[in-house]
């Protein structure tokens, strides 16, 4: 982004990208809500203030990681689990409660958001065996026949909160980035016997994440169009 300002605190139609988020988990009703925090946390923390939950990441070792972090504030918790990116921030409300509905039918133990993207260089690919959700696979360790799936991981999951964090307890760094990656948690569902069912984005924009300023810019645009947060009503 080339600004000292955290990712997630940059202005998108004058809201933080991070609050757009927030405020569209607060609208599909979900409760707690706790934001994992790192890199000038103390920044975000002041942005949100007492509206949510925090659990810290004072290292970046993935997304599986940051949402062990989040596992303290969900002791006790027997339910779902949903889990949004920070810097997504077009996500509806009514996204979120489709998930919600999707996991609730038997033996589903997560349900994965997807998009398809006509050039999907840098996100996980869906890859699907015999029309049943098998896995996703990250860009740096796609063969090349999966870097041509066009269907990609959105980033937004639901999950059975008893399978999350028990399936974050077994996984590993042994990939391309040496991270702790959440997708490998839907392969300790699927071994467990549990279904993970996918659900697509009628319009990938609601899925885009921003990681520059061009796509920031972009997001603007797009949002503009659509009457500003008249877009999220």
């Amino acid at each position: 982004m080339q600004s000292e300002l955290p990712k997630v605190l940059h202005p998108l139609c004058g809201k933080p990208l991070i609050r757009h988020v927030v405020d569209s988990l607060r609208k599909a009703a979900v409760d707690p809500i706790v934001v994992v925090v790192g890199y000038k946390g103390d920044e975000v923390i002041n942005t949100l203030g007492e509206s949510v939950i925090y659990a810290w990441q004072h290292e970046q070792l993935g997304t599986g990681h940051a949402v062990m972090q989040a596992e303290p504030c969900f002791k006790d918790f027997d339910g779902y689990i949903i889990v949004a990116c920070g810097d997504v921030p077009l996500v509806r409300p009514e996204t979120f409660k489709r998930l919600a509905q999707e996991i609730s039918e038997p033996g589903c133990g997560a349900v994965v958001a997807t998009m398809i993207l006509d050039n999907p260089t840098g996100y996980g690919r869906i890859v699907y065996e015999n029309g049943v959700f098998s896995r996703i696979v990250e860009e740096k360790d796609a063969a090349p026949y999966e870097k041509s799936i066009k269907e990609v991981n959105s980033g937004t999951y639901i999950f059975d909160s008893k399978l999350l964090f028990d399936g974050l307890k077994g996984i590993d760094t042994n990939n391309a980035q040496r991270e702790y990656y959440l997708p490998d948690v839907l392969k300790f569902i699927i071994k467990k016997g549990f279904s993970v069912k996918t659900f697509l984005l009628e319009d990938p924009i609601e899925g885009r994440g921003v990681n520059t300023r061009e796509e920031l810019n972009a997001l603007e645009e797009y949002v503009s169009k659509k009457n500003g947060d008249k877009f999220y009503e």
